[in-house]
């Protein structure tokens, strides 16, 4: 519970005065940060809820520097959709609150990556490494002797020597089924590019809750070479020709591959929901302007870097300690590609209709 001034049981966080305003914990630090991208109302607004509260902003990181390195995955999605975008501006935010700057920097080989580890290990003034997307075992074999902070943004360790913040990919995977199940789905088709770990934690959710920890089928296993919707579409449409419509609704494990099934069922002449659900994993905005717009698990992209810039904080000030590895929640976001399979007792039209 939290009180006005000298009245709080606890500390006072980032995230309470959010939910006290009604807003995301992103858009606090940016107000609080100097207002930039949000109404001037809403900024008077929360710097005064801040205050009321007695929010005291975390210690700051003023005069060094985080060193962003990209991977080649990362530049990718950068080019492609709004996910890595959104991560960056969670840490050009939350950089700012702590008064870092910031220096960011593509790595597509080992090579390049040692060269900016030396850079940063001979330069006083950096007080950590981000490595956005990085799943290379050479590179993050590299990145374990480095002798300052070093987090992985949306992905992980295997050996749990690096920190890291992701989504809670594997707990979304198995929200996004039990959703669909809870609408009478059985044969739920999981639609994915695999090469990343964080996608592979998707999988492992849908399989987790579709065949309860048991053998999964691998007939209701659906890869594509690319994130590119068109590729999805194809693959979709080659798997009802090659065996059947033998499955009810679609989950793909990221928002455009969702975005190209819809394609693919629509070329064959099959009605999105009315037919088959879709759904998706991102959340990415322009989900809601498909027709119909699609229902999707949300990540929390911009508070991933907000959080990973914390952890950097935390790490550079306080007593060497043990890795950490932090998952952030996802929530679903309902929206009118999915509704229960045709024949379903509690079958209902879409909104189309």
């Amino acid at each position: 519970m939290i009180g006005k001034r000298g009245k709080a049981s606890r500390r006072v966080r980032l995230e309470d005065v959010a939910a006290v305003c009604g807003v995301s914990a992103a858009t606090v630090s940016r107000a609080l940060a100097g207002g930039a991208g949000v109404r001037p109302d809403l900024v008077a607004r929360i710097q005064r809820a801040a205050q009321d509260f007695g929010y005291a902003p975390p210690a700051t990181l003023a005069g060094q520097r985080i060193l962003v390195l990209a991977s080649p995955a990362a530049m990718e999605d950068h080019a492609r959709s709004q996910f890595t975008a959104s991560v960056l501006r969670g840490i050009e935010t939350r950089a700012t609150l702590l008064r870092a700057a910031l220096e960011t920097r593509a790595i597509a080989t080992s090579a390049e990556e040692r060269q900016a580890l030396a850079e940063a290990a001979a330069d006083d003034s950096v007080a950590g490494l981000l490595f956005l997307t990085l799943d290379d075992e050479d590179m993050l074999a590299a990145a374990r002797g480095f002798p300052r902070p070093v987090v992985l943004v949306n992905g992980d360790d295997p050996s749990m020597q690096l920190s890291s913040i992701a989504p809670s990919n594997r707990a979304a995977g198995a929200m996004a089924t039990e959703h669909l199940m809870r609408l009478g789905h059985r044969r739920i088709l999981f639609l994915l590019r695999r090469g990343r770990r964080t996608i592979e934690r998707r999988y492992e959710g849908w399989r987790d809750r579709a065949f309860a920890g048991g053998p999964h089928d691998p007939a209701l296993v659906l890869e594509v070479a690319d994130w590119l919707p068109a590729l999805a579409a194809q693959a979709v449409q080659d798997r009802i020709a090659q065996g059947g419509r033998d499955f009810t609704a679609i989950l793909a494990a990221g928002d455009s591959l969702a975005t190209g099934a819809m394609q693919g069922l629509a070329a064959l002449g099959l009605r999105v929901p009315v037919d088959v659900s879709v759904m998706g994993m991102d959340g990415l905005p322009q989900g809601a302007f498909l027709t119909p717009p699609l229902t999707a698990m949300a990540m929390p992209m911009e508070e991933i870097g907000a959080a990973a810039v914390d952890l950097i904080r935390d790490l550079r000030g306080g007593p060497a300690g043990p890795a950490r590895r932090i998952e952030i929640a996802c929530r679903l976001i309902d929206r009118a590609s999915c509704a229960p399979p045709p024949g379903h007792a509690t079958s209902r039209p879409s909104a189309a209709e």
